[in-house]
């Protein structure tokens, strides 16, 4: 007969959405489904800090101080996000967040993540170029800093801007950014 124990083991390896369990942002535990997510094992992430999944500093901080600040007034937090593969591949995901310390949010969390398929909206259609401006624009940067640290020409991005504007039908680069980043608001979830 199997025990309550066992089922929520079962439960959490095999969760269909890769799952982790974070303490101060560093992976305690991985399901099984984090390898199909994300490339690697449960086992070479345990012990790694969840900066292993982002594909920048920038992104780390940025990404982590909005979750932290809002998991201080929901319960669950819910956002869409660029995240690294352990092929190097940069992919939206969707994330979901709860703490289990609503006063030190990062002290102890459970983050699920899911890869947004190609076919799930407009942002799916961007190409990957579209893709990298996007993860600069979301973290704040000019157009300036995106060529210079891409290697092409600030026209060059604004370019890559106004066709993810088209394409995401939004009117200007502040809807461009707030749709991309999809972040919850404090009285959802």
């Amino acid at each position: 007969m199997t025990g309550v124990r066992d089922y929520e083991h079962l439960a959490f390896q095999h969760a269909p959405d890769a799952t982790l369990i974070l303490a101060d942002r560093v992976i305690l535990r991985a399901s099984l489904r984090v390898e199909a997510v994300f490339g690697w094992t449960p086992r070479e992430l345990e012990g790694q800090s969840i900066r292993l999944l982002y594909p920048g500093q920038t992104d780390y901080e940025l990404i982590g101080e909005r979750a932290r600040k809002a998991m201080l007034a929901v319960a669950v937090y819910r956002d869409e996000r660029f995240m690294r593969r352990k092929d190097g591949h940069v992919v939206w995901m969707e994330g979901h967040g709860t703490t289990l310390d609503r006063e030190d949010p990062q002290r102890l969390a459970i983050w699920t993540y899911r890869p947004i398929e190609a076919e799930a909206g407009p942002e799916g259609q961007l190409t990957a170029t579209e893709k990298r401006i996007a993860r600069y624009l979301v973290n704040g940067f000019t157009s300036k800093e995106i060529a210079l640290a891409l290697g092409c020409s600030p026209r060059t991005v604004e370019v890559h801007r106004a066709n993810m504007i088209r394409k995401m039908q939004v009117r200007n680069s502040f809807e461009l950014v707030s749709r991309l980043l999809m972040a919850a608001g404090p009285g959802e979830g």
